[in-house]
């Protein structure tokens, strides 16, 4: 729905501004009526979109980490959560935050919970989260669920920024490789092969120069192939059987499968041993907490858990039969479900594990640099090999003649 901006006059003549979000412009004048206010002034707020996908622009995930915290310190400290969500509006150094928490407002202002303002910001505030704080306001203790969402939030953004930055290094060495192989191919090869112009050349020198062929007479069509091919891919893997197909990759790419695997199960042990100890039903949690894998084998395997839990069966059992999650890991849930403190040994199965995960990460980046090195050497000594070979005969029948 869209977001109005508004300045209007109360009863006693005052001036009040601030945002709602109606259907139409005049449903929105109804809700100003309803609140004894006199519009001045309604204008609807055009929202940041994103240039890729044309939706609603998502508020960064770290930012909405820092605010809960902010938010907790000021519930603590007295501040009503009108005046504190104002505050934080003000001064967010995000403006789309600032805007979101200003709807918030407005909307708690308007008899909304909390809980139930977060769930009309789909694009700040993720389900899972609004869920926490639903049960925090309901059992009293919303600082304590602000505080545990914000450290849950910094968690999940230090591992995601792990991974990303050991991915650096190896990716700025593949570009680094094309962008030298390209160059030697359109621009290196071209001038060498004028010179090798009539003679009987060897494989590797037709190979490398077929290349050079293709790619300096066929290169915008190189490019556009290319495209397509990414382009179908992205469609394919966004259609159902193309999901599956992914989410089997996901498990079992070789070297990443392993690490692509714990590092959603530790995401989903989080977020469930969070919302347990937060006082969310078990069922409740299993059904939002299994979406916070990104893995559909994962999820499916988590709802039939769920299933099973329902008629009555413990958790482990399930988990355990859908071959997905490590045997460690379910026995740790078995003996935590026997001892009921399921909720503090999920939380400890994260912290422990992606730990464990940071460091194979780590290891593998390692491993994948030199690798990527070596890729590279050998292209660029296949290449200088091809063109050498000729160069050094050619000139040993010029010093035989």
């Amino acid at each position: 729905m869209p977001t109005f901006s508004y300045k209007a006059r109360g009863t006693s003549g005052e001036q009040v501004t601030g945002t709602l979000i109606a259907d139409s412009s005049l449903a929105a004048a109804r809700i100003l009526d309803e609140k004894s206010l006199l519009p001045v002034e309604l204008d609807e707020l055009q929202q940041e979109r994103s240039l890729l996908t044309g939706g609603t622009r998502k508020v960064s995930i770290s930012k909405v980490g820092q605010m809960y915290e902010q938010l907790a310190d000021l519930l603590r400290a007295g501040v009503p959560i009108l005046r504190a969500l104002e505050v934080l509006s003000q001064q967010s150094a995000s403006a789309a935050l600032g805007r979101v928490l200003r709807e918030v407002k407005d909307d708690v202002a308007g008899g909304d919970s909390l809980a139930d303002a977060m769930l009309k910001q789909t694009h700040a505030f993720p389900e899972l989260h609004a869920s926490m704080v639903r049960a925090g306001e309901k059992g009293g203790f919303i600082e304590d669920v602000l505080a545990r969402l914000s450290e849950f939030v910094a968690r999940q953004d230090a591992l995601k920024n792990k991974f990303i930055g050991a991915l650096i290094y190896p990716c700025v060495l593949m570009v680094g490789a094309l962008a030298a192989v390209t160059f030697i191919m359109a621009w290196v090869v071209p001038k060498i092969r004028d010179v090798l112009e009539g003679q009987e050349l060897p494989l590797p020198t037709r190979i490398v120069f077929g290349i050079s062929d293709m790619m300096s007479d066929h290169g915008l069509l190189l490019l556009g192939g290319i495209l397509v091919i990414v382009i179908a891919l992205v469609a394919f893997f966004q259609s159902e059987i193309g999901r599956g197909m992914r989410s089997r990759l996901q498990l079992r790419m070789v070297g990443l499968g392993k690490i692509y695997t714990m590092v959603a199960i530790c995401r989903f042990c989080r977020v469930f041993g969070t919302m347990l100890n937060n006082g969310i039903p078990l069922l409740q949690a299993l059904k939002i907490s299994k979406d916070s894998t990104g893995n559909a084998i994962l999820s499916d395997s988590i709802e039939e858990a769920a299933e099973a839990v329902r008629g009555g069966e413990p958790l482990a059992g399930p988990l355990a039969a859908s071959k997905v999650f490590p045997p460690a890991i379910v026995d740790m849930i078995a003996v935590a479900e026997e001892s009921n403190s399921l909720d503090k040994v999920l939380v400890e199965i994260a912290n422990t594990q992606e730990e464990r995960t940071a460091r194979q990460i780590d290891f593998t980046m390692r491993m994948l640099e030199p690798l990527l090195l070596m890729m590279m050497g050998v292209m660029i000594a296949f290449i200088a090999v091809a063109l050498l070979v000729p160069i050094l005969r050619m000139a040993t029948t010029g010093l035989n003649t």
